[in-house]
């Protein structure tokens, strides 16, 4: 992997933590790293890996944070990416949530964590549970423990010795996501079905483990075929070299991990079919009909469904009518969103929205904004803070009279 240096920055590219692992490079390079992406997202070319004098730079952007990874030399680009996604599951597990104020607040705790996942570019021990039993911290102060535990020097390092329980059980969830897209006729553009199998263990010792997979499911990992499964992960316990013996063999974590996610694309119909109309009531108003049809076994129920509906920015004064559910007008998002507990499948839902509009309504489409953005340019490269305002004023308002 060889990662020279890790930087998070805050928004305006102030660098509020480092940590140098290899020496390779000069800490002044991450001055070029947000001019870079500015230049980038002008001409419309954004990636998340730039290059720049010899050094590249690997970047997630999170809540207002960009964590860079730096490197020197040729690297496994994906075995950062990696790394840098468990450094922020890391970081929100001991501080709630990773932003830049949880950053101020515990210089200390990070520093310590950074030294620990990490060696000369390498990642070592990036298992959470495992960091909380020697890292933890109280009202901000870090405490250590004088040794380090025997699981970390262990080639399973993500489940420690001596666990022990009085019942043991073991869950298993398997969770699936249908993710579409529909265009205005109704035919269906991309679909795409998101699974994670997750695992609840409570089991003493240490476990092995061995999961039986169909043989479709096998095939599909071993082929990586692109018309079935795709985006195969599985947790560091996996013993990736027997995955072709149609099992997977495993030493768990202790509690909750996820096991193993994927994607397929496959041929499925939505689940609820949606119809919009928009009518014109007259100048002054609009009307939406929404019909919801639940296209599953009638044995079934979808809970909790809820339908977003985007509307004009210049309507007020909402009327709704519903079959079933609760509709409510979200102005912030210009959107009705409408909210139905219980949905039995092969019945069907509708909606009717009424909104008063605007008395000025151009029929012209016109930018909204004409000004795009400002940039200051000078000399000794000074940062500038632009403010935009824009202001709607009477102007002359004149009546004739015959």
């Amino acid at each position: 992997m060889s990662l020279s240096a890790l930087f998070i920055l805050d928004i305006n590219g102030t660098a509020l933590i480092s940590r140098d692992y290899r020496g390779d490079i000069n800490k002044e390079v991450i001055d070029n790293f947000l001019p870079l992406i500015t230049r980038h997202e002008e001409t419309g070319t954004s990636a998340p890996v730039l290059h720049h004098n010899g050094t590249t730079f690997a970047y997630v952007k999170f809540n207002n944070l960009y964590i860079i990874g730096t490197i020197k030399r040729n690297a496994n680009i994906a075995l950062i990416f990696t790394f840098i996604y468990k450094f922020i599951e890391i970081a929100t597990q001991y501080f709630s949530k990773l932003e830049e104020e949880s950053i101020r607040d515990n210089f200390v705790v990070l520093y310590e964590l950074l030294d620990e996942i990490m060696d000369f570019g390498y990642p070592q021990t990036t298992e959470p549970k495992i960091l909380q039993t020697y890292i933890f911290q109280e009202s901000y102060k870090l405490k250590k423990m004088t040794s380090v535990p025997a699981v970390v020097t262990n080639v399973v390092s993500w489940r420690p010795e001596g666990i022990r329980y009085r019942r043991n059980e073991l869950f298993i969830d398997v969770v699936e996501s249908v993710n579409l897209s529909v265009n205005a006729k109704g035919s269906v553009v991309s679909n795409e079905v998101a699974g994670c199998v997750k695992m609840k263990v409570h089991l003493s010792g240490m476990p092995q483990l061995r999961l039986g997979l169909s043989d479709k499911i096998l095939l599909a990992i071993n082929s990586q075929d692109a018309g079935s499964l795709e985006d195969v992960k599985f947790h560091q316990c996996v013993q990736l070299s027997r995955i072709f013996e149609k099992n997977i063999y495993f030493i768990p974590p202790d509690g909750d991990f996820e096991l193993m996610s994927y994607r397929m694309n496959t041929d499925i119909k939505p689940l609820i079919a949606i119809q919009t109309k928009v009518v014109h009531s007259s100048s002054s108003r609009i009307e939406y009909a929404v019909k919801a049809t639940a296209q599953f076994k009638s044995s079934s129920t979808a809970s909790n469904v809820e339908v977003t509906l985007p509307v004009c920015q210049d309507v007020d004064s909402p009327v709704f009518r519903s079959s079933s559910g609760a509709a409510s007008y979200v102005p912030e998002e210009c959107a009705v969103v409408w909210k139905i507990k219980y949905f039995p499948g092969g019945s069907e839902v509708a909606l009717n929205a009424q909104f008063r509009l605007s008395s000025i309504r151009s029929e012209e489409k016109r930018e909204k904004t004409p000004i795009k953005y400002m940039k200051v340019i000078e000399k000794s490269n000074y940062k500038a803070l632009t403010w935009v305002r824009y202001t709607t004023q009477n102007g002359e308002y004149l009546v004739s009279f015959n």
